[in-house]
């Protein structure tokens, strides 16, 4: 059975990351780049909020008996599988779960423009995640 209360509290957990970015939203890839400091909080913080939608995306897939995951982006496609998530938004977190993985494991590599584009232009994928989450589990023909 889908544990309302962990995804509650998931859920309240992404809207507090995402509340702290919106302060770096219109950061340029120079001011991005010039401070270590706002790198550290703002790569983190995405890290946060990527293994948070991971976390509940594995509880789903759990509760729900979908095939198991090979990896941390085939978490999102399993949701896409089973019409938990639409397919634009499964691929969509699909790059964002493999983002994760630059970030924890080549956090050497990481380009200010990506960065900064994602905070311009992805953080609404996480809404969106939050929005079919907790559509999916108020629906009580959706859960086994």
């Amino acid at each position: 059975m889908v544990d309302r209360g962990l995804v509650l509290r998931k859920i309240s957990e992404l809207a507090e990351y995402q509340q702290q970015l919106q302060e770096f939203k219109g950061i340029t890839v120079r001011q991005y780049r010039d401070d270590w400091k706002k790198q550290r909080i703002v790569e983190r913080t995405l890290q946060m909020m990527i293994e948070t939608c991971l976390d509940m995306a594995n509880h789903l897939i759990a509760d729900q008996g979908y095939r198991v995951p090979v990896s941390y982006a085939d978490i999102f496609k399993v949701l896409g599988e089973n019409k938990v998530l639409g397919k634009k938004l499964a691929d969509r977190l699909e790059k964002m779960a493999k983002f994760r993985n630059v970030l924890v494991h080549q956090y050497e590599k990481i380009e200010a423009e990506i960065i900064v584009g994602l905070l311009k232009k992805n953080l609404g994928d996480f809404n969106q995640f939050k929005k079919a989450v907790v559509g999916f589990v108020q629906n009580p023909q959706n859960l086994k």
